[in-house]
């Protein structure tokens, strides 16, 4: 006698309860293992989770990540004893990630693995959908080498097929950006096309231009990224997505705004190996860089950088904590946001709620660190807190917005602070920009002459220590390039600083203005900014063309 054949019906009542079998026995293994126990199919998966794991190892492993928030990677496993998910597991922590394994079903594995073909960097979909490629960035960045060549690959991709086009565009404009170590990338709407910039060494520099048509396209994409909303338009976004080049991780933050023609598109490009230099490679003079090696291992006390955005002031925090991190010493950090992690610190993010620069500062003083680092002072009450801290027993490393290095003192007196509170706190204010660098072998030597002799004399004649100052201060060097060509490639600081010795503390007691400080300074062996820049210029280091765009001329 035949079987009676089973419904529709019936078959999907009996496939849920083989599947609530499966989660029910999972759930059972997960506390043999102690571990916790998750049903990724009712779990939102988290992209950025799955672009730490490459598809096929993912597979290979049945191991699934599904959740990610900063350093901690949440990852759903089906055997814990499996050799390639343990293999997985020590992989993700080499890259500073703490990982946090669930048990999870079979149903649960191939429900995650679906969002692989969501995500970005996996393969091009037949609906011609872009997602760009690891592999495929990382061969770009080898052959994108100039922006000529970067140029000449965008024209090129922009003259092929339409799914082809859509597919290549952003690819290309990001391994470009990273081969050029550009540091943002600006997608802008005019009135008939849409001009594509790179920002290379602080300048903007124009690179392409795209049709509406593949703006479009990649608009929709950038925005599937960085997990923003499509539909939205009226309104400025702002999302991340990351690359890995190799064994690093390369986060892209996404800003989006609305203008007359379109929504403009600005990727920051945070690239770890752009911080993970030392104090000695800044371009510090011996002299300063002396005083800093010795400040930074106080036990106690502020050390203040300064400058506008851009000027490279949070390379040189993590310059500092980057000297003193030892086994022995707690670094705590308030930042906004955390653009770079550093192994060895604790970093926290503020987010202007109930997690402020000021309650932050005040629950990190309970966290007993030796070294705090502040993102920035902005008000009274952060100021307040973390000469605090610095009066007792904590080094405090921040930020402070004013031209100059004297300028920081009268700006701490406005916001509230006592002056004899500003003296005694702070060790050291440093003022900071950066400046491009001449490529040596591109360079020539030119008679100083007329109104740029008269500036370089200006500035050597306050220079108090004459013996920094070049046997040679006949000639200056500038680029020696093709037209169309930059002469410039990297960029270096210049600074100026000044050390709160007890006549500078007396000095500011009485509330003097900047130019008097800069003065007393002067008396102490002080080299401003200006007076560095000028030195660096006949070093042959940079131009005169270069400090007077970043600084001016006094």
């Amino acid at each position: 006698m035949p079987l009676p054949q089973l419904t529709d019906d019936s078959k999907l009542k009996l496939e849920e309860l083989r599947k609530h079998e499966e989660e029910e026995l999972v759930q059972i293994l997960a506390q043999k293992y102690g571990l916790a126990y998750a049903d990724l199919t009712k779990i939102a998966v988290n992209t950025d989770a799955l672009r730490l794991v490459p598809e096929k190892d993912a597979r290979a492993a049945e191991v699934a990540p599904f959740q990610v928030n900063h350093k901690s990677v949440s990852i759903g496993i089906r055997t814990p004893n499996n050799p390639p998910a343990q293999q997985l597991t020590r992989t993700l922590e080499s890259r500073g990630y703490k990982v946090v394994p669930h048990m999870v079903s079979q149903a649960s594995l191939e429900h995650v693995f679906k969002y692989y073909k969501e995500t970005s960097f996996t393969v091009e979909t037949e609906a011609g959908v872009l997602d760009v490629s690891n592999d495929e960035i990382r061969k770009l960045i080898e052959k994108l080498t100039s922006l000529s060549a970067t140029r000449t690959a965008i024209d090129d991709v922009l003259k092929m097929k339409k799914l082809y086009r859509i597919t290549r565009t952003l690819e290309i404009i990001v391994a470009g950006a990273l081969a050029n170590h550009a540091s943002d990338v600006h997608v802008e709407p005019e009135d008939e096309s849409v001009r594509i910039r790179l920002r290379l060494d602080g300048v903007l520099t124009d690179i392409a231009h795209l049709d509406m048509e593949t703006y479009k396209a990649v608009l929709t994409r950038v925005k599937l990224l960085s997990g923003l909303k499509i539909n939205i338009k009226t309104s400025a976004q702002d999302g991340r997505f990351s690359v890995r080049i190799d064994d690093r991780e390369i986060e892209i933050r996404t800003s989006i705004l609305p203008g007359n023609y379109g929504e403009s598109i600005v990727l920051r490009l945070l690239d770890p190996n752009s911080l993970a230099i030392g104090l000695e490679t800044l371009g510090m003079r011996p002299s300063l860089l002396q005083i800093l090696q010795t400040e930074i291992k106080r036990p106690n006390g502020m050390i203040l950088t300064t400058g506008p955005t851009g000027s490279g002031k949070t390379t040189t925090l993590y310059a500092f904590m980057r000297s003193i991190l030892s086994p022995d010493t707690k670094i705590l950090t308030i930042e906004d946001p955390i653009e770079y992690h550093l192994n060895g610190i604790v970093q926290t993010q503020v987010n202007h709620q109930d997690y402020t620069f000021e309650s932050g500062l005040r629950s990190a003083l309970r966290q007993d660190p030796d070294v705090i680092m502040v993102g920035e002072i902005r008000d009274r009450e952060v100021a307040s807190t973390a000469i605090h801290a610095a009066l007792t027993g904590h080094l405090v490393f921040s930020t402070l917005h004013t031209n100059n290095a004297a300028g920081a003192f009268p700006r701490l007196i406005d916001i509230g602070i006592d002056p004899n509170m500003a003296g005694s706190a702070v060790n050291v204010v440093m003022a900071q920009r950066l400046i491009r660098t001449l490529i040596p072998n591109k360079r020539k030597q030119v008679r100083l002459k007329g109104a740029d002799r008269e500036f370089v004399e200006r500035m050597l004649d306050r220079v108090s220590d004459k013996s920094l100052i070049p046997r040679n201060t006949e000639t200056m060097w500038v680029p020696d390039v093709p037209e169309g060509e930059v002469g410039y490639k990297g960029r270096v600081g210049v600074y100026e600083a000044i050390k709160t010795s007890r006549e500078m503390e007396d000095v500011i007691r009485q509330g003097l203005t900047t130019r008097e400080i800069e003065d007393v300074a002067h008396k102490q062996g002080f080299l401003s900014m200006h007076e560095d820049a000028i030195l660096k210029v006949l070093e042959g280091v940079t131009t005169l063309e270069e400090v007077r765009r970043v600084l001016g001329e006094i």
